[in-house]
């Protein structure tokens, strides 16, 4: 991060996990469809589950205080798999140490944003963890989100697979996304989960050049 900081001229965003997401693939040793044992943790033996939280929420703080003293400018906190959660149990398990997270990034100065997948139904909960930014993914609509939280700034949310169809279609989605997000200023536009290994390069600089035109016109953006 020293590195690219010396190297590129554009804000640099570190970045990290949220606990409940490291948690799970530490249980599970990877990726999951279900988190089964993941879960089955967490309801058997919630003490031991809600200890690993907190240390992880330890090692993430620590982890974002080195990236600030390298330089990072923003960082991003991604709860990929909280979507899998219900409201009570994100409640229960996620929230506290979520927020600890969020409350050291806030202590460094530096803006924060609280990314999930599959978490419309947690965005209430989400929104009380922290974060300066709500990230969201392309399952639930941004102008839901404007108007549920007006005073967060949001991120998102176009299908990664988008890029893959057709450019005038690709167009139609990212107008889409862009009028959802409405005029007001506070709209990072950006996928709404991580860019597909098969994408093609065409499909995101037609992306990169839809945007910057559509919003020239509206720095505040």
């Amino acid at each position: 991060m020293r590195l690219l900081r010396r190297a590129i001229a554009v804000p640099l965003i570190g970045f990290a996990g949220a606990p409940f997401t490291v948690a799970s693939y530490l249980v599970e040793g990877g990726a999951s469809r279900d988190f089964r044992e993941c879960r089955l943790l967490m309801y058997r033996e919630p003490g031991v589950f809600d200890d690993l939280m907190e240390r992880l929420a330890d090692l993430m703080c620590a982890f974002i205080e080195r990236q600030a003293a390298a330089g990072v400018q923003a960082v991003q906190i991604f709860d990929s798999w909280a979507g899998i959660l219900s409201p009570a149990e994100y409640r229960r398990h996620a929230l506290r140490p979520t927020r600890r997270v969020f409350e050291t990034v806030r202590t460094l100065g530096i803006p924060s944003i609280h990314f999930g997948t599959g978490t419309a139904g947690l965005l209430d909960l989400m929104a009380e963890a922290g974060g300066d930014v709500l990230g969201v993914d392309w399952r639930v609509r941004l102008a839901t989100v404007r108007q549920a939280f007006p005073e967060r700034a949001i991120q998102g949310n176009l299908d990664p697979m988008a890029l893959q169809a057709p450019g005038e279609m690709l167009d139609r989605m990212i107008d889409e996304v862009l009028a959802d997000a409405g005029p007001s200023p506070g709209h990072i536009f950006n996928l709404g989960h991580g860019i597909l290994p098969d994408t093609p390069i065409d499909g995101v600089h037609r992306m990169v050049r839809r945007v910057h035109e559509r919003t020239q016109a509206a720095p505040s953006r």
